[in-house]
């Protein structure tokens, strides 16, 4: 027993030192992969619109710090979705801060189920940037899949896409056609798998329309919300 307690300890150790190491890297990159990103194209999306996104996607973005434990959340915010392609996936940095970069990468790949370092790049991002900055980001380059052999990335190319109208246009119908897609818009797709995506939707407008509730902090499947 005092083994195994001693091997629990060096593990919570190295995994203290670990997360350490990677909130001085973000906090210490941040700024400089932000003014990279620029605001100028980002699509506006309208109150109602909002409103479906984050009832689906991030119930509580505007009062997390970056994470949240709200019912229908996930393991993922929309603040860890974009640190993840900021920090990981964003401009290369020069130096020991691109060392760091590449090896954070490659950790995630591996573990991005499990990997905690995303989710202190979350917390940073969201002291370091506004909501408003965090969306932006967000609906300019969440990715939607593959459509017709190109990578979609952002609402604005999805809702033409899947939609074929611009996101401005969508009705709130149309929008919650294209945030049902945002979970897995591959295994989604709505001509290569329209059941599911058909399945997915139906779930998605119960919860909408308040006839369905998450069933706490990881259902973001909805299974019990439709047929």
């Amino acid at each position: 027993m005092r083994r195994l307690a001693r091997a629990l300890l060096a593990l919570a150790a190295l995994l203290l030192v670990y997360l350490a190491i990677v909130a001085w890297w973000a906090a210490a990159s941040v700024d400089t992969l932000l003014a990279h990103q620029s605001a100028d194209t980002a699509p506006q999306l309208s109150q109602s619109q909002l409103a479906i996104l984050l009832r689906i996607e991030d119930p509580t973005f505007f009062s997390h710090r970056g994470l949240s434990l709200a019912d229908g959340q996930g393991v993922a915010t929309i603040s860890s979705a974009v640190a993840r392609d900021l920090f990981l996936y964003g401009p290369p940095l020069d130096g020991p801060k691109g060392v760091l970069q590449r090896v954070y990468r490659a950790v995630f790949d591996c573990c991005r189920k499990v990997d905690l370092g995303r989710d202190t790049m979350a917390l940073v991002l969201d002291a370091s940037a506004s909501k408003a900055r965090q969306l932006d980001l967000y609906a300019g380059g969440v990715y939607m899949g593959r459509h017709e052999g190109r990578q979609l990335r952002g609402l604005e190319q999805g809702a033409q896409a899947y939609i074929g109208k611009p996101l401005a246009a969508l009705d709130d119908d149309e929008m919650a056609r294209l945030v049902a897609l945002i979970k897995a818009p591959n295994e989604l797709h709505p001509l290569r798998n329209r059941q599911a995506y058909e399945r997915r939707l139906a779930r998605v407008k119960a919860v909408l329309a308040g006839r369905c509730k998450p069933d706490g902090w990881l259902d973001t499947n909805y299974a019990h919300c439709a047929p």
